[in-house]
């Protein structure tokens, strides 16, 4: 995959009540690097309490991975057992939300429960795929690099929002 096709950088945005947020411009201009379409992907990250997004035309990069993962584990005791649920997490477990011309999403409710998400959300490149987190949460993940969470501190400190 290009470099001009990963999603890098951060920023942090507010959560408005009814659950719209702006996904910041240098995230969709990738999405629309990759596809026509202007729609994003949301599903619970596999390992953190956030929200992993991408493009819809990731999901076909996602199920080949999936093969791949399974063909790898063919000879393991439980690995049809395994795929299944990875199967269900990668596509039953997500919801295709449309962005509007100003960038701005409308979280699902399951989805910002799932990603834990309130009045802010702060969105971090991770490559192939991007994460929205509450910077609450980030910030207390004992997971989460300490260099990653100065770069939260800094955008609540940006937005004069107290830590």
């Amino acid at each position: 995959m290009a470099l001009e096709h990963l999603f890098q950088g951060s920023a942090l945005n507010a959560v408005d009540a009814k659950g719209r947020v702006s996904v910041p411009a240098f995230l969709r201009s990738v999405i629309e690097r990759r596809g026509d379409a202007r729609t994003i992907v949301l599903a619970k990250h596999e390992v953190f309490p956030a929200l992993s997004a991408y493009d819809p035309a990731y999901a076909a990069l996602k199920y080949a991975k999936l093969e791949r993962l399974a063909e790898k584990e063919e000879t393991a005791a439980s690995s049809e057992l395994d795929y299944a649920r990875r199967a269900l997490m990668a596509f039953g477990a997500t919801e295709e939300v449309p962005y509007d011309s100003s960038g701005r999403i409308l979280l699902p409710p399951m989805m910002r429960r799932k990603g834990g998400l309130e009045d802010l959300a702060l969105f971090i490149g991770a490559g192939e795929t991007f994460q929205i987190w509450n910077p609450r949460h980030f910030l207390d993940d004992p997971n989460v690099p300490e260099d990653m969470k100065d770069i939260a501190r800094f955008r609540l400190e940006e937005r004069g929002v107290a830590q």
